[in-house]
């Protein structure tokens, strides 16, 4: 049989997430593929930075963590294909979690209404969700 948490444990750890990566945290959108782990070099063109609310996150209910407020870049950087996202820590250089980027709807781990980024516009995340196993 697998390992199975209450609610208030996998809700907890969520809410650890938020607090090791601090207030402010720093999202990046790449071109390309996620590297192999948070360690590994980032790879691809940066297409947005954009620095998140103090509060970022809403807190977890039910095994679930949501993107709190809004989440966005007024000017993008560079004209690219979203591959993958970057979260890092204030200081914009410790990488705290990455993932995959889609359009809304197509089961990325972050979601835009396009994946198409074009230098000089807006971005915003749509859909950015975690989700704590062992139920």
């Amino acid at each position: 049989m697998a390992l199975q948490f209450s609610d208030a444990v996998r809700n907890a750890r969520l809410d650890a997430i938020e607090t090791a990566i601090g207030t402010t945290a720093v999202l990046e959108i790449r071109s390309g593929a996620v590297p192999a782990n948070c360690a590994a070099a980032r790879t691809g063109t940066v297409g947005v930075v954009m620095t998140l609310p103090a509060d970022y996150m809403a807190a977890a209910a039910g095994g679930t963590k949501a993107k709190l407020g809004t989440w966005e870049d007024a000017s993008a950087d560079a004209s690219i294909t979203a591959g993958y996202f970057t979260l890092y820590a204030s200081n914009g250089t410790t990488v705290h979690a990455q993932g995959t980027v889609t359009a809304t709807g197509g089961g990325g781990d972050l979601q835009l209404t396009t994946t198409t980024i074009v230098a000089g516009q807006p971005v915003t995340i749509t859909s950015f969700t975690i989700t704590e196993g062992n139920a």
